[in-house]
C-alpha cells in the first residue's frame, strides 16, 4: 500500500513540475488540459501534431469570438 501512496505522491510531484513548465513556458494549459495531453503523449500521440492540433484550436476559438 506504501508504494501506491508513493507511486501517487510521485504522479502528482511531476505534473506539479509539469504545469510550472508549462506556466513559465506561457503555454496557457491549466492543470487538466496538461493531464490530457500527457496521457495521449504515454499513449503515442505525437508531441508535435498534439501541440499543432492545440494551436489551430485556439485559432478557430479566436475566429469565433
Amino acid at each position: 500500500m506504501a508504494s501506491g501512496a508513493a507511486n501517487l505522491n510521485a504522479v502528482r510531484e511531476t505534473m506539479d513540475v509539469l504545469l510550472e513548465i508549462s506556466r513559465i513556458l506561457n503555454t496557457g494549459l491549466d492543470m487538466e488540459t496538461l493531464s490530457i495531453c500527457v496521457r495521449l503523449c504515454e499513449q503515442g500521440i505525437n508531441p508535435e501534431a498534439l501541440s499543432s492540433v492545440i494551436k489551430e484550436l485556439r485559432k478557430a476559438t479566436e475566429a469565433l469570438k
